[in-house]
């Protein structure tokens, strides 16, 4: 097989994605807080990818200035990631619509039923996460133009159940949309099995956060180099009556401290020095901040470094460029030595 053989027989794999996308190649950004913004999500569209701006706690105006500067670094679709607790949630859908974004992603829980139809009324496409395939299906029947099935590989907040797993459990018995898969992705040939699964697509954060276009500091972008996919681990809850919501990360001085914080507000609780209220609060304020912390100053010691297990394959800042050409050489590659074989 040659590589344009390769190449056509890869395209035809995501070609579905890739349609739903409007995009080259079929594979979506993930949106990090304070990564996802107009440099990189630009530089992702403009390279063939789909950048996704992440809101995050943005309000309106912050959102509709974000995506105003996207659209003038580039003329390609992307899409903004919006959280589904967000209290402002409805706004922030409308400056969407009105500024003609073509896929809202909603995230961090179920989608409210008056989100979804705001969308789909605007003429946006809705794109869901989904943790099973009974709640795929749910999605899909509300209202979902497209699924992300994310394993708990990925950075961030994560789930309990791996990327193989749910991509057994829910690609070939969801058929209805698009399903990306997303979750410790980090190599192009992974994802061509994972298209021959029956995947439209796939989703990754962390390879793209330690680019060069990312606006990340550069102590953040050295972490992910130096760091193994066993480095990146989820955060730790110490009590079942105070719940703590796995995030994966680099194991650091902030990360050790937050088990000796959760430690000493669980004493301070049993000796009836706090109420329950306050000693959960004091645990989930550990974090504040910590994120930009670690992005944006620069801090990776006493920051939240969030990264997925593919974290150890980022082993060079490289450009958003390089690392689709990279995937997509990789892809092929696998495919031409399959056909040798």
């Amino acid at each position: 097989m040659e590589r344009a053989e390769a190449r056509a027989r890869l395209n035809r794999l995501w070609a579905r994605g890739s349609a739903f996308l409007g995009t080259e190649t079929a594979l979506l950004a993930g949106a990090m807080s304070w990564v996802s913004e107009r440099h990189l999500v630009s530089a992702i569209s403009n390279a063939g990818g789909f950048g996704v701006i992440a809101c995050g706690s943005m309000g309106p105006e912050l959102l509709e200035a974000e995506i105003a500067a996207t659209q003038a670094l580039t003329a390609r679709p992307f899409g903004v990631n919006l959280i589904t607790m967000h209290p402002q949630l409805d706004d922030l859908v409308r400056v969407c619509l009105a500024a003609k974004v073509g896929h809202v992603v909603l995230a961090g829980g179920i989608p409210p039923g008056g989100a979804v139809r705001a969308v789909k009324d605007g003429g946006a496409k809705l794109v869901a996460f989904a943790p099973a395939l009974v709640l795929a299906k749910r999605l899909v029947r509300s209202g979902a133009d497209a699924i992300i099935i994310e394993g708990s590989e990925a950075g961030g907040h994560i789930g309990p159940v791996s990327l193989t797993v749910l991509a057994q459990e829910i690609l070939p018995h969801l058929k209805d949309v698009p399903v990306f898969v997303a979750g410790g992705l980090g190599r192009g040939d992974a994802i061509l099995s994972y298209l021959e699964m029956g995947a439209s697509g796939a989703q990754l954060g962390t390879r793209f956060a330690a680019t060069t276009e990312s606006i990340a500091h550069e102590n953040f972008k050295k972490a992910f180099v130096r760091a193994n996919a066993r480095d990146a681990l989820p955060s730790i809850q110490l009590d079942e009556r105070f719940p703590v919501i796995p995030v994966r990360g680099l194991v650091n001085a902030g990360t050790k401290r937050f088990l000796a914080h959760q430690a000493e507000t669980l004493k301070k609780f049993d000796a009836g020095e706090f109420t329950k209220e306050q000693a959960q609060l004091s645990i989930e304020h550990f974090w504040a901040g910590a994120l930009r912390r670690a992005v944006i100053e620069g801090n990776v010691e006493d920051g939240s470094v969030m990264a997925g297990q593919s974290v150890g394959m980022v082993t060079s800042v490289q450009s958003v460029a390089e690392v689709i050409a990279e995937l997509i050489a990789q892809a092929e590659d696998a495919l031409m030595a399959r056909a040798v074989a």
